[in-house]
């Protein structure tokens, strides 16, 4: 494993401030064996850049980040949660966005959540989700199961009541959820800015989707941060590797 690379004195050209890092980190109310353990996991992967890539911590890409979870979870049941909180943290504390995002992403892939509530999407009528719920419809996975379909969709709305397209909103919704990182405010700004499904997203490139959204959201002065480069990789990536579950 990764730990049994680093210990003492074995790291040189060390680049982070360890004392700061250890200042932010007790800021954030972390106890002293935590903020010890989130320290010695940002030097083993400063350590794995210096042994692979010659490079220091504040020159790491994606790429680099995910190389070196990929070693770690080599070894049975190990799984690099924990080295992805401590490195997120890290990122957060010197302002690297793009890495702090990334580390984020990887360690929420990693932790079993329940399932995306429809209630917590961004500019949604309250008044629906009590509809929803009230036909046991309360997640992202079953307005998937009872939407898959326009005759679906035509049907529930019958049912419920609920107007087809505010039905089809939930869906689309529902379906941009499944990329990881992609949920309340993410998936609203890509809707909005018509990229309203996983098959359109998976159409562009990177660039592409930056474009896109980054003029939306100078257009109508939306209420949230552009695509990050690294993000909107991952993103298309992502989308790319998804099966289609909903017909449109």
């Amino acid at each position: 494993m990764i730990r049994k690379l680093v210990t003492g004195d074995c790291i040189k050209g060390v680049t982070m401030d360890e004392e700061e890092f250890r200042k932010f980190l007790k800021r954030g109310g972390k106890s002293h064996n935590t903020l010890t353990k989130y320290v010695t996991c940002v030097k083993e992967f400063e350590h794995y850049l210096e042994q692979h890539k010659g490079n220091p911590l504040n020159e790491a890409h994606p790429e680099d980040l995910e190389n070196f979870v990929s070693l770690i979870e080599k070894e049975p049941k190990s799984s690099a949660k924990t080295h992805l909180l401590g490195i997120a943290y890290y990122y957060k504390h010197v302002a690297n966005e793009e890495m702090h995002h990334t580390a984020q992403i990887l360690r929420d892939q990693r932790i079993k959540r329940t399932p995306f509530a429809l209630k917590d999407f961004q500019g949604i009528n309250p008044e629906y989700v009590e509809k929803l719920a009230s036909s046991g419809i309360r997640n992202i996975n079953q307005m998937l199961d009872a939407g898959k379909t326009h005759k679906d969709r035509q049907e529930f709305s019958q049912k419920t009541g609920i107007p087809l397209v505010s039905i089809l909103e939930f869906v689309k919704l529902s379906d941009l959820a499944r990329i990881p990182g992609v949920k309340s405010i993410r998936a609203r700004l890509y809707h909005d800015a018509g990229i309203d499904t996983v098959e359109k997203i998976a159409e562009l490139t990177p660039e592409e989707l930056q474009l896109q959204v980054t003029d939306y959201i100078e257009r109508t002065g939306f209420n949230g941060t552009a695509t990050l480069p690294a993000e909107a990789q991952y993103t298309v990536k992502k989308a790319k590797e998804l099966p289609k579950i909903v017909e449109y």
